[in-house]
């Protein structure tokens, strides 16, 4: 299964075996290119495990896009849970976020680089989910708080993670060749120059 903070238990079981694979496919195939025989294949189990476990590709895509949401969520919600300030929370997010896109590479492009809404009919926008709902709140609560300056929160939240995601998007598509992480100082001097 993929994770962005735990490990993989062996052995993993069989529908945490397909996620993976699915994962990997994927990203580097595309949804439309890849078939739930090459799932099978790359995953190692049987095509009746993957219909029993998930209906079919469109299952797995849905299955998968909603376990890495809810591992962003708890991302988020473990930095809350030890931060105080909400700069402090939007500064340690991207710091996380840089490191995942280094080294959880698929998941970040699966996550935020992938247009999901091609193939998950009926599932809203990515910044409609629950991890994007809680950086708009974070940064609400900042502007409540006077650490952020006051304006539209959607306004507020793309000034503070738009640069951030979108350097991401850079290192996934291979622009940009040096590590996130190096950037990071940088990163959040501009941003709390522009909405402190």
């Amino acid at each position: 299964m993929p994770y962005l903070n735990k490990t993989v238990s062996l052995p993993e079981p069989v529908d945490c075996r397909i996620l993976t694979a699915a994962l990997d496919l994927f990203v580097e195939h595309g949804f439309h290119n890849v078939s739930v025989h090459d799932v099978q294949k790359q995953a190692n189990v049987s095509i009746g495990s993957i219909y029993n476990h998930f209906g079919g590709k469109e299952g797995i895509a849905k299955a998968l896009y909603k376990h890495l949401l809810n591992e962003f969520q708890e991302m988020i919600d473990s930095v809350i849970s030890e931060t105080r300030s909400s700069r402090e929370c939007c500064n340690r997010i991207i710091a996380r976020l840089f490191e995942y896109t280094e080294t959880r590479r698929n998941i970040m492009a699966f996550l935020l680089h992938t247009k999901h809404r091609e193939f998950l009919s009926g599932e809203p926008p990515l910044c409609h989910s629950s991890p994007f709902a809680a950086m708009r709140k974070i940064v609400a609560d900042g502007m409540a708080a006077n650490e952020i300056r006051s304006g539209d929160p959607w306004v507020m939240t793309a000034s503070i993670f738009g640069g951030a995601i979108r350097l991401i998007h850079l290192r996934l598509d291979g622009v940009i060749d040096q590590p996130l992480p190096g950037y990071y100082q940088q990163v959040i001097d501009n941003i709390w120059k522009g909405v402190a």
